[in-house]
């Protein structure tokens, strides 16, 4: 079965509120075996909203709608969807009594419009409202299947998962699962990373592979369906050895993971600490590892190391150095990555300078970047840069590639 999820509000096209309720609707769905195929969003209208009901049903076997249960003028949904599927709305008692009983242990006055919420679609199966006023309701009439749920998440969630899941699915599950995993792929471009796995692309079907550009990465999303889901994630680590034959040197993790989150844990694992001098970057690398949960085992302190001052009275960058090479370049780099490391006694330094932008600096181009990586007993390296972007844009990529590059040696260390 396919399903299409409408969600209404003008809050939502005008961009006051965030629509989370369609992403958990589909994880959901996934997990019943129910392809999410449309997200539709229609204001408070109900000429538009019979419009999307009518293109919904010539796609999609199921409609859930989200959102305009309340008690206002402007909350329609299911008035639309009595007057287009020709039901009368009927008042459920055990509803109402839920919602007077609400009104007398708050010791507030009930307005006669707080009654419309008890109002369902006659002959649905009610879904109870566990967190809230309006209950959902389920309605199969002809080849439809139509849900009806409240907008706020913290009614709609709970709604589905105790009532709605069962309602579409008696027993609980469906015979097909869908199983999904994420690829996480840096140092490679969405262009060059699909020339190389094209032909697995265009031979697709089940599993499929969805490609997916984010900040300076790449995600492929491999999708499997089986009654069993030991044979889905078996078809899917079949699929992933064939794109790893290909491309798995840019590999570094799965699902909802980060290049932070990754080095973190090989920090961990490895019991090893590091320490960054950071200039182009102004701490932004140490903000971000300080963020993850138990950095603090890993991370010893770091320097922000804007000024030629305070890399060479600081971080003992030399005289020398600075005057003939200049703060953006490969020697500068890998001086503040080994005295960084030396100063605060960790085992891992990492440095970034360079040119963020917008003007170029000691006629270096906007976008040039050094990365200084000195790990004790390996030669210390330094990986250069030319990156295009905003001045943000620069100095986020070079944290991901500073990520990057040292999850790599770390790699090459161990295989060593």
């Amino acid at each position: 079965m396919n399903a299409e999820i409408i969600a209404v509000g003008s809050e939502l096209l005008l961009g006051q509120i965030v629509n989370t309720n369609a992403r958990f609707l589909s994880q959901q769905l996934a997990g019943l075996g129910v392809d999410v195929y449309f997200h539709t969003v229609v204001g408070d209208n109900p000429d538009r909203l019979k419009k999307a009901i009518e293109i919904a049903e010539k796609r999609s076997q199921i409609i859930i709608f989200t959102g305009g249960l309340g008690p206002t003028k402007d909350d329609l949904t299911k008035e639309t969807i009595a007057r287009h599927l020709g039901k009368e709305l009927a008042m459920d008692e055990t509803a109402l009594a839920s919602i007077e009983d609400y009104f007398k242990r708050t010791n507030r006055v009930m307005t006669e419009n707080n009654r419309k919420q008890a109002l369902v679609l006659a002959g649905s199966h009610i879904l109870p409202n566990d967190h809230g006023m309006a209950p959902g309701m389920v309605l199969e009439q002809g080849a439809h299947i139509y849900m009806l749920l409240p907008g706020p998440p913290k009614e709609m969630e709970p709604m589905f998962l105790h009532y709605g899941r069962k309602a579409l699915s008696p027993d609980g599950d469906s015979n097909e699962k869908i199983v999904s995993r994420v690829l996480r792929f840096f140092g490679i471009g969405e262009a060059a990373l699909e020339t190389e796995i094209l032909d697995l692309i265009d031979a697709q079907s089940n599993p499929t592979i969805a490609p997916l550009a984010g900040d300076g990465e790449v995600t492929l999303r491999l999708t499997a369906k089986h009654v069993d889901e030991t044979v889905a994630g078996s078809m899917l680590d079949d699929v992933e050895r064939k794109i790893n034959q290909r491309v798995g040197e840019f590999l570094y993790g799965y699902d909802n993971t980060s290049l932070l989150n990754e080095l973190t844990k090989m920090l961990k694992e490895k019991k090893l600490t590091i320490t960054a001098a950071e200039s182009l970057t102004g701490g932004m690398f140490q903000k971000e590892i300080t963020s993850v949960s138990g950095a603090s085992s890993v991370f010893n302190g770091g320097v922000v190391c804007y000024s030629n001052e305070v890399k060479h009275q600081v971080l003992r960058v030399s005289a020398e150095t600075l005057d003939k090479f200049g703060a953006v370049s490969e020697q500068c780099a890998l001086e503040l990555a080994e005295n960084a490391a030396s100063i605060f006694g960790a085992d891992i330094g990492i440095s970034f300078t360079g040119v963020a932008g917008p003007d170029e600096l000691e006629g270096k181009p906007v976008g040039t970047v050094y990365i200084g990586i000195a790990i004790k007993g390996m030669p210390t390296a330094v990986e250069k840069l030319v990156l295009a972007g905003t001045r943000e844009a620069n100095r986020v990529r070079a944290v991901k590639y500073g990520c990057y590059y040292l999850i790599k040696k770390l790699k090459e260390s161990q295989n060593a």
